[in-house]
């Protein structure tokens, strides 16, 4: 067995809801944390070893240096010995931009520009193109018409004017300004001899373009309440007019309002105007003309970029393979540039990620993904003596995938270095070397050490519910299947790689969407599927959307706010692409469309699990109607530290404040005026159940269950957070410091909570990321009251016992990317655990057995 030397050593951690844990971990070794969600095992292995790591890293760094570096909390833990250095790779996405992409994060592109810049194929007489040049995110390379976006915003006149049968006077020109501005315009036109009372269609297409696209600018004397005839007389016999107006195209007025206007109001007014297109200079390409016109094997550096990573591999052999035996200066770079991007692309493919492309944004890549590409950046540094802390590096991966996976993990240990993996996929535990699980349950329930030791013994540990579930097959779910009521019938789907696919989604049942990762689930479900039924109740969106309702409105603002956050956002730019696809039959049995993923429910510390579940509102009413409340003239607004008069005035109701450090990272403190409690110490006076409104955010969901046992609004909202297994996150807690899986619950609860109605459609995408088995099998429970109810769920999802629990499977592929974007099979779990050509097949025969 493992030496005593080859172990790190943990004493007293109590970090988060850590017990005083004392561990021996071994090293060189793949160490899988597991347990419910919120036991405790992320603040073991990230909260406590690897901040420890990363602190004494920092403290061998001068503190100018430190400064640039985001720290991390010092943990709270008595001693770690033996403890490597460490490198942690989170699930966090980051600040999105339309600038990253696997390229720029791999820094494969950098090596790329090199190759073309050194060795491609120039057009006769042209001059070096240096390696920055073929970047689009410097001077040199970017194409100035689009600044290397590739997009520029634009509007087109359909929908400018989007119904031609109505008269300019009658609105025609929808994208107009309303009010005085308006009719001006509309005076403007008749004094330049067009007929403003005749419908738009019948206007020559000269004098429609003009209207709406010139940038020309005139001011001419106009005449109120005239028309054209009377305006023509008006100027014959020279009349003198009613002021000067002066006229602006739609176009004109549309784009000017976008960049200038500082109103949130206009600027959602216009949007709808708007469209984001490929640039016409550099076609897409965000390049300058020179770059794109230099070659290799044929391909200019974008259209390479825009290869799977499996054809950029094939390609990269070949060239090298091309100049063996080739001494001239050329050659010898190619073979260098060449060798090098082979062997970083290798543990790419090796992670099952061959189907992406260099230039794909990384806004549009899973978290699972981004990981992995992380990963494999790291194993080819061949780093040494490391310990690498990861966090579920199986999410949005197939089963088939996932034995890929663990044969890299091992890999990486092999070479010397240890893994703390923190993980609930049963292939993955059971493909350990070590298992540390904690628990018992979660919250103040957890934080226990249940299980450490050679992962084969787990299972007769008594008490662990990994051990249950995982090693002694309990059940994940003893629903009874449903039969459909009908059927959704989209035809002539076309979304990346899912090109003109049929599909029939059966209603009043739980259809699962399986296949490997990239195989086109994402874009049938979460795009097509949505933006079609969306489009499709359009009237009706807007009761629909309200489970998404705090951050739809957030992120219409934030996508206004300027050109560049328009062009992060996906949403904004599918709209404006043409995609193919209708629903033929079944939306009629269809009221309203809920969507549940994963991104976040808000992008503030003020955005709080009671906030955004609309707990909180309820909960100030309750303060505000107590007596003492009512003596001292308070209301519900004096309970939010949101506003003014409640909160405390010197942190302004955060609890913390930022304090500025000179060539150090500012940090936050808790406020010393409010001791973090965000609320005046008048308001803290008032109680209900003894206590304070700033005491029932730091209860947990499940401590306020009794504290507000007498109000049945309140408990319902409680309980419901309680089914989804969040029982143990505070009502304080920050919208900022969720993972993806919890703000997923957390939207799915406040749905929950809501009256039920049946003839809902449920979108969710992989519902069970970040949840134990045990919190799997609640979740299924009460999807399944929500079929019960009438109404219909889709979900995409990789864990077999809950594709295997559902009454429907899509099954997609046979491959990913391109190999993908097919039906391969669809039916009950027992038909299609019987398909051949299904990569799903054979894990889902072993889930059913």
């Amino acid at each position: 067995m493992h030496n005593n030397e080859g172990k790190i050593h943990v004493r007293g951690a109590r970090v988060h809801n850590l017990k005083n844990i004392s561990i021996d971990i071994p090293r060189n070794e793949v160490v899988v944390f597991t347990g419910v969600s919120g036991s405790g095992k992320s603040s073991l292995a990230f909260g406590t070893l690897y901040a420890e790591a990363q602190h004494r890293y920092l403290d061998s760094i001068s503190p100018y240096a430190r400064r640039l570096i985001e720290q991390v909390e010092k943990p709270d833990v008595d001693a770690i010995d033996g403890l490597p250095p460490a490198v942690g790779l989170h699930q966090r996405r980051g600040a999105p931009s339309v600038r990253s992409s696997v390229g720029s994060i791999t820094t494969l592109s950098n090596s790329l520009r090199m190759l073309y810049s050194r060795a491609g194929d120039y057009p006769k007489g042209q001059s070096i193109v240096y390696a920055d040049g073929f970047s689009p995110n410097t001077p040199e390379g970017a194409c100035e018409h689009c600044d290397g976006i590739g997009k520029v915003f634009d509007t087109q006149a359909h929908r400018l004017v989007p119904d031609d049968s109505l008269t300019i006077r009658e609105g025609a020109v929808a994208a107009w300004p309303g009010a005085w501005q308006g009719k001006n315009l509309v005076r403007v036109l008749l004094s330049l001899d067009i007929d403003v009372d005749i419908p738009w269609r019948e206007l020559p297409q000269r004098t429609r373009d003009w209207i709406l696209f010139t940038d020309e600018m005139p001011q001419l004397p106009v005449y109120r309440n005239y028309n054209l005839a009377q305006t023509r007389k008006a100027q014959q016999e020279g009349e003198p007019a009613s002021y000067n107006g002066k006229f602006i195209s739609a176009r004109r007025h549309v784009l000017d309002t976008f960049k200038t206007s500082q109103k949130e109001k206009m600027k959602q007014r216009i949007a709808p105007f708007i469209s984001v297109e490929a640039c016409p200079v550099c076609r897409g390409k965000k390049l300058k003309q020179n770059a794109l016109a230099v070659k290799v094997d044929g391909l200019d550096i974008i259209e390479f970029s825009r290869l799977p990573l499996q054809q950029v591999h094939e390609k990269l052999q070949a060239l090298r393979k091309s100049v063996n035996g080739d001494t001239s200066e050329r050659g010898q770079v190619i073979r260098n540039i060449t060798g090098d991007l082979i062997e970083r692309v290798k543990p790419i493919i090796a992670l099952g990620l061959h189907y992406l492309s260099l230039d794909r944004s990384t806004t549009s890549i899973s978290v699972g993904e981004l990981q992995r590409l992380r990963l494999a950046t790291q194993l080819k540094s061949n780093l040494f003596g490391v310990v690498f802390v990861m966090d579920e590096p199986s999410s949005g991966l197939h089963p088939r995938d996932v034995e890929e996976l663990i044969r890299a993990l091992h890999n990486i240990t092999e070479t010397g270095n240890s893994l703390l993996v923190v993980e609930h996929n049963p292939y993955v535990i059971k493909g350990a070397n070590w298992v540390v699980d904690v628990g018992p349950r979660a919250g103040v329930n957890g934080g226990e050490l249940v299980y450490s030791g050679p992962v084969k013994e787990l299972a007769s540990t008594k008490n662990s519910l990994t051990a249950d579930y995982v090693f002694n097959n309990k059940a994940l779910n003893q629903r009874i299947k449903c039969k459909s009521s009908g059927v959704l019938r989209l035809k002539d789907v076309s979304r990346n790689n899912v090109s003109h696919v049929d599909i029939d989604i059966p209603l009043g049942v739980m259809t699962c969407v399986t296949g490997v990762s990239g195989s086109g689930k994402s874009s049938l479900i979460s795009q097509a599927l949505v933006e079609l039924v969306k489009g499709g109740l359009n009237s009706a969106e807007k009761e629909g959307m309200r489970a998404n309702e705090t951050r739809e409105t957030e992120e219409t603002k934030e996508l206004l706010t300027d050109a560049n956050s328009l062009l992060t956002n996906d949403t904004f730019s599918h709209k404006s692409e043409p995609q193919q696809g209708f629903i033929e039959s079944g939306l009629e049995e269809l009221s309203r469309i809920v969507v549940v993923d994963q991104s976040p429910i808000g992008r503030t510390p003020r955005s709080t699990l009671a906030t955004y579940t609309g707990i909180f509102d309820q909960i100030r009413s309750l303060f505000a109607s107590t007596e003492e409340a009512k003596s001292r003239g308070y209301d519900a607004g004096h309970f939010s530290f949101n506003v003014a008069k409640g909160r405390c005035s010197h942190c302004e109701g955060l609890g913390v404040v930022s304090v500025e450090l000179l060539f150090m990272p500012s940090v936050y403190s808790p406020c010393t005026v409010c001791n973090g409690q965000r609320f005046n110490d008048n308001v803290l006076e008032v109680g209900y159940n003894e206590h304070s409104i700033a005491d029932v955010l730091s209860l947990t969901v499940e401590e306020a269950l009794s504290v507000f046992s007498g109000n049945q609004v309140i408990t319902r909202g409680l309980k419901t957070l309680m089914n989804v297994g969040l029982g143990y996150l505070t009502l304080g807690q920050s919208a900022t410091e969720l993972s993806g899986g919890e703000a997923q619950r957390i939207k799915l609860a406040s749905e929950l909570k809501r009256a039920q109605n049946a003839n809902t459609l449920y979108v969710l995408d992989e519902p069970t990321t970040g949840l134990h088995l045990s919190d799997t099998a609640l979740l299924m429970q009460h999807l399944s009251t929500l079929v019960e109810a009438g109404n219909t769920v889709v979900m995409v999802e990789h864990n077999m016992q809950v594709a295997g629990a559902c009454d429907y499977i899509i099954d997609m592929g046979p491959g990913a990317g391109d190999e993908g974007g097919e039906i391969v099979a669809e039916g009950r779990p027992e038909e299609v655990a019987k398909v051949q050509q299904s990569a799903t097949a054979p894990f889902l025969k072993a889930s059913l057995a």
